[in-house]
């Protein structure tokens, strides 16, 4: 078996992610420098082990998420310790939303996998405030026609590793790297308002795939973590079918859930999937 090789995140942890000039800084250090020698020492350790794949074995997976998405809640303040809390599912409605979602596998080894996602989220949609909304530093009148943008996209990198190989379920563990470039923006008449957020946030990988009939799939698919600062949950549950070597189509639910409480946002949110899904292996 394949020895585990562990993942290495440069990150800072707090409610904001790091910053360019933060990384430029850490560059020019020695502690940066070991890193990078480890990290090239991973990667190399990467390759050579790719070496030892199987000649029939299927290196790429790509697929495709589509379907509906419904808001479960979607509570807002901002700032977080002086705006107006609100709740912007009841401004706009709770949907349905379109959606789509894209993913590439690539095996490394027998054991080991990357994974690179691409997950959209965002709409824009008019309702009418209860009371009067302080957003951002501006005011906001109640009765008025008031248009919402939300904007949560995706972005994500994995490694993980196969630690059970059993005749029917097969799971892995591994870590995410995830860039989020979010916003939340309000306009009435001649007012606008707009917040937003581009970081980066580590999360813990778990996929786990069983076997329960010939060419029948039940897929696991987690990225996760919480800190005092905020959480995030991406759990997907599908049932995938083979059609043959190359191609399989499945469906499912899935709910990403999670935000920030901090000084300047205070933003937790759920989202609701129905997917249908098409996949591709070569």
């Amino acid at each position: 078996m394949a020895p585990l090789l562990s993942l290495f995140f440069i990150y800072r942890i707090n409610h904001q992610s790091f910053t360019f000039i933060e990384l430029n800084q850490a560059m020019r250090t020695k502690q940066y420098s070991s890193h990078v020698s480890v990290l090239t020492l991973f990667i190399v350790i990467l390759v050579m082990q790719s070496s030892q794949v199987r000649a029939d074995m299927q290196r790429w997976n790509f697929n495709l998420e589509t379907g509906a998405v419904w808001q479960g809640y979607n509570d807002v303040q901002i700032p977080g310790d002086t705006g107006t809390p609100f709740s912007l599912s009841d401004l706009t409605g709770d949907g349905p939303i379109p959606f789509y979602r894209l993913e590439l596998f690539y095996n490394l080894t027998k054991r080991q996998q990357l994974r690179f996602l691409i997950a959209p989220l965002d709409y824009t949609e008019s309702g009418v405030f209860n009371e009067d909304v302080n957003f951002d530093g501006q005011n906001f009148a109640a009765g008025e026609t008031t248009q919402a943008t939300y904007q949560f996209n995706t972005f994500r990198a994995t490694y993980r590793y196969l630690f059970h190989d059993g005749p029917n379920w097969h799971w892995y563990v591994g870590g995410t790297l995830l860039l989020r470039d979010a916003e939340i923006a309000l306009k009435q008449g001649n007012v606008s308002a707009s917040s937003t957020d581009l970081g980066i946030v580590p999360l813990l990988n778990l996929y786990g795939d069983y076997r329960f009939a010939n060419k029948w799939h039940f897929i696991v698919d987690f990225d996760g973590l919480a800190s005092p600062q905020g959480r995030a949950i991406d759990l997907g549950l599908k049932v995938n079918y083979d059609i043959d070597r190359h191609w399989s189509v499945g469906g499912g639910l899935r709910v990403v859930e999670g935000g920030a409480d901090n000084d300047e946002v205070y933003n937790f949110a759920q989202f609701n999937y129905a997917l249908v899904s098409a996949g591709y292996r070569f």
